[in-house]
């Protein structure tokens, strides 16, 4: 399966052998036998796979290449680029998982004859499942892999054919797919090679989260037919509950998107899949289309969305949207492509519901019914992660009264702790619960600091401020009390506690000349075990992949390390195989510069490893895990560990270096070190304690429920 022309960068090369980028640039220098480049640029350049391997085996850093990085590998070196290459890995682990006898019939011959009988079977797999007429034979596809046919084109058809001498190139990487769907799954193969796609090119797209996505396609209901009309990489589609006889609708500017996200739905569900590339507020794909659910992450803040050009559109049923106000032209297609009583849920940004020159078609929405509920997210809920998003709830309104009055939700007050994220089961039951009342009776008793639902007549004023914070009463004074009395006695017993751990007075002694080991050393002997993270640490940053199968796995980030926080990520379910955390390991962030180390205690345990995380996991006979940690944290060692680029510093863990001590020794300085590691958490607890306590002062005070003694 090792295709030789496939290349790897010095990150790919990092990512093989478990270690940092600086270890692979020192092995270049101090090796003269290291493989030469044989493309990439001077300052960026790619090796050979076949020369790399065999380079790291021969020197003991490496004992088999993963199937998962191999495949990855030559995707990453295909030379049309890992966007063809994913496309047409798609279209086989599609063949793989709709006709597994045709493929392992095609597979058993050569290159040539794969690439030779591939575009028939995939053409018939691709026409039933995205509903469009077979190539005929007269037809054929061109370089872009577009369809040139005898007749006319089908617009809608979301992945075209690849020909023969497109898939000759792909056949190693489409060998190796394919086996990988054997242990995995078809499904989950590319869910892996996806979601690595979508984190090596983060900056190109911009994720839905799952957790999002999920909440989002609950406030739509279950529907038949669903149409995204900016679908990106598939995530809400993806999250829609699946039922019999449905239909799902993508949409998006992006070529290699709509493929990739039809590919995605037709692996992940048995529904109808149909795909369209265009500017949706420009050339909407599906003018006659009235869908029972819309759900819609539109670009935010665009100012080149067909404004001059659309002026008379028959879309604008509120009003004409003016240049700065693109929201509110997704909004109002999103009405269009609805069926009467039909359900949109769209993501929008915060000013989209206060800025004066939308404030006449937020009013009509108002009026005639369409809005029916504004609910604010916590921050970090989505990109931008520095702003409280919003989601509007509409429905296009049928032959039932108007109703009166309109939903407006609050849970920013579960933001989470550092970098986290939100704590996204308390938004989600808050949402929920609020939203279903709110539909049941046709109002909502008012629920202080959370949700009310406002009398339209209400919010007609000059401003038309949607905003949910501007309209919502404060918590109930009296628990506002009782809470930051709480809050106090803990932050006094924290207090107490840490009068309590701090450290006695050191006591001096000559600098020590022990004899040094490095983690290197350590590893390679056996004595501790040497793991890297390499999973999404932050929620969101595959794109909206987090699926269920994992979804209750968490993942210790770097964030959390570095704050003493619990695990708060997910583990996405397109992700490589997790590194579980054991009690004793110790974890190590790569990046940032700091000199921290973490002993995982029970209650972390379990967690999977994030991105820039190294694992330790050290022989109980042979080293003690504080007296590892402690050593690990001194400056000098981490000062001397650590290479600096323009704009960061990273660690290589294997050149960190600790005594050689006999057991008993280690434990007499582990027992040192796990009690300053006590101190440091009540510091860390009475901080975060010291300033709830301080905002619960100044905005009793500002607000009047707590008196000014």
């Amino acid at each position: 399966m090792q295709d030789n022309a496939t290349e790897v960068t010095a990150a790919g090369i990092a990512r093989l052998a478990g270690v940092g980028r600086a270890a692979v640039s020192n092995w270049r220098r101090r090796h003269p036998d290291f493989p030469k480049p044989v493309g990439g640029t001077e300052t960026s350049p790619s090796f050979a796979l076949a020369e790399v391997e065999a380079w790291l085996r021969e020197q003991g850093k490496l004992a088999e290449v993963p199937l998962r990085e191999r495949v990855w590998q030559q995707l990453t070196g295909h030379p049309e680029g890992p966007a063809v290459a994913l496309v047409h890995v798609g279209c086989v682990l599609l063949l793989v998982q709709e006709r597994p006898t045709v493929w392992l019939d095609i597979g058993a011959g050569s290159d040539e004859r794969l690439a030779a009988k591939l575009p028939g079977v995939l053409d018939e797999v691709l026409a039933a499942r995205f509903g469009r007429e077979p190539v005929n034979a007269a037809d054929t596809v061109n370089a872009s892999g577009r369809v040139n046919t005898s007749g006319s084109v089908n617009t809608a058809a979301p992945v075209h054919t690849p020909s023969g001498p497109q898939l000759l190139p792909s056949a190693p990487l489409l060998r190796g797919a394919a086996e990988l769907a054997g242990k995995l799954g078809a499904r989950q193969t590319f869910e892996f090679l996806l979601g690595r796609y979508l984190d090596a090119h983060s900056r190109q797209y911009t994720p839905t989260p799952g957790e999002l996505a999920g909440l989002m396609a609950e406030l739509a209901g279950p529907a038949l037919t669903v149409l995204d009309p900016a679908c990106g990489t598939g995530a809400l589609l993806r999250a829609v509950e699946a039922r019999p006889h449905q239909t799902l609708y993508a949409q998006d500017s992006a070529p290699d998107l709509v493929a990739l996200t039809a590919l995605r739905l037709a692996l992940h569900t048995r529904a109808a899949v149909r795909g369209a590339v265009g500017d949706t507020l420009r050339e909407e794909a599906y003018p006659d289309l009235r869908a029972a659910a819309v759900l819609c992450h539109p670009p935010f803040n665009e100012r080149n969305w067909g404004h001059d050009e659309l002026a008379y559109d028959a879309r604008w049923e509120y009003g004409f949207p003016a240049r700065n106000e693109s929201e509110l032209a997704w909004v109002q297609h999103a009405l269009a492509r609805l069926a009467d009583g039909g359900t949109a849920v769209l993501l929008m940004p915060p000013a989209a519901a206060s800025r004066r020159s939308g404030r006449r078609i937020r009013a009509d929405l108002l009026r005639r019914g369409a809005l029916r509920a504004v609910l604010a997210l916590p921050v970090g809920a989505a990109p931008p992660y520095n702003l409280p998003l919003h989601l509007w709830v509409l429905r296009r309104p049928d032959r039932t009264p108007v109703a009166p009055e309109v939903l407006l939700v609050d849970t920013g007050a579960f933001a989470g702790e550092a970098r986290g994220g939100p704590d996204w089961q308390a938004v989600r039951d808050a949402a929920l619960d609020t939203w279903r009342a709110f539909t049941r009776d046709g109002q909502l008793a008012e629920r202080p600091g959370l949700a009310r639902s406002v009398p339209v007549i209400e919010l007609l004023d000059d401003d038309v401020d949607l905003a949910p914070a501007r309209h919502l009463p404060p918590p109930a004074a009296a628990d506002g009390v009782e809470q930051l009395a709480a809050v106090r006695d803990d932050l006094a017993a924290t207090l107490r506690l840490t009068a309590g751990l701090t450290p006695p007075p050191a006591a001096p002694a000559p600098p020590a000349r022990w004899p040094l080991t490095t983690i290197g050393e350590l590893a390679r002997g056996g004595a501790l075990l040497l793991r890297t993270g390499a999973l999404p640490g932050a929620p969101g940053s595959t794109a909206g992949t987090a699926g269920t199968a994992h979804a209750r796995v968490p993942v210790l980030t770097d964030h959390d390390v570095l704050a003493g926080s619990p695990p708060s990520g997910m583990l996405p379910e397109s992700d490589e195989e997790a590194v579980l955390t054991e009690a004793g390991d110790i974890v190590v962030p790569v990046l940032g510069g700091g000199s921290v180390a973490r002993v995982v205690d029970a209650a972390t345990a379990g967690a999977a490893l994030g991105r820039n995380l190294v694992l330790l996991r050290p022989d109980a006979t042979a080293l003690d895990a504080w007296f590892l940690a402690g050593f690990l944290r001194g400056t000098a060692n981490n000062r001397q560990a650590s290479s600096y680029a323009s704009t960061a510093t990273r660690l290589d863990v294997r050149r960190l270096q600790l005594p050689r001590l006999p057991l008993d020794e280690q434990r007499r300085y582990g027992a040192r070190f796990r009690a300053l590691d006590e101190f440091e958490q009540a510091l860390r607890q009475a901080g975060r304690l010291g300033e709830q306590l301080l905002r619960g002062m100044y905005d009793g005070l500002t607000d009047g429920t707590v008196e000014p003694h």
